[in-house]
């Protein structure tokens, strides 16, 4: 499986992070040893004094696919879900600052959250849909997929002209504004049109 992760989706958090605009979708990958094991807390890395959480709508692929026309993207998905793009923010910088690849900062054990999925039947237009994020039961990040600069159509439309996608693929569509940074005992909670979907501890 892959893990396709979409940045600079959601205006407002370009604002935040100081980027330009991009003309097309952001995508970098994850690979799958990113995957946070069920269950388990997230443990910050050594290597980084600055993680931060992005909470992110998720799209699990059904079926193969390549050169997907957007009209027919919907026939490559059942369910949607509620995920966390861990990361490394003081690493990403550095890397940035040099022109890399981000991968360290945003791959490394541990950084991909991937809660529970639904029946997209059961979430209503896809469109207009709510999820929001509570760090210690405050809400920090409170999104609404009617503010993404590319819809979810349209990302598997795009992201399929570079990669074929495959069953059980994950797109991560991006992150509203709010990020922040995570500390030792904080709890994460994450809820999709209010039905809960994770739930981290940091440690």
């Amino acid at each position: 499986m892959k893990i396709i992760c979409i940045g600079r989706n959601y205006a407002k958090h370009i604002e935040e992070l100081q980027n330009e605009k991009p003309e097309n979708p952001v995508i970098f990958l994850k690979p799958d040893s990113a995957i946070l094991a069920k269950s388990q807390p997230f443990f910050i890395p050594p290597f980084s004094n600055d993680i931060h959480y992005e909470v992110e709508v998720l799209v699990k692929i059904n079926k193969v696919g390549k050169y997907i026309d957007e009209k027919f993207a919907h026939k490559y998905y059942d369910e949607i879900g509620l995920g966390i793009d861990f990361t490394a923010r003081d690493l990403q910088s550095q890397l940035k600052e040099k022109g890399l690849p981000w991968e360290k900062a945003k791959g490394f054990d541990g950084s991909a959250v991937i809660g529970d999925f639904f029946p997209k039947e059961e979430l209503g237009d896809l469109s207009n849909l709510k999820f929001n994020m509570t760090l210690n039961d405050v809400i920090v990040q409170d999104g609404n997929t009617n503010a993404m600069l590319w819809k979810i159509d349209e990302l598997i439309a795009y992201v399929s002209q570079f990669f074929t996608l495959k069953k059980g693929d994950i797109i991560f569509t991006g992150t509203p504004a709010g990020v922040g940074r995570v500390h030792e005992n904080d709890i994460l909670v994450g809820k999709i049109s209010n039905k809960e979907a994770f739930s981290i501890k940091i440690k």
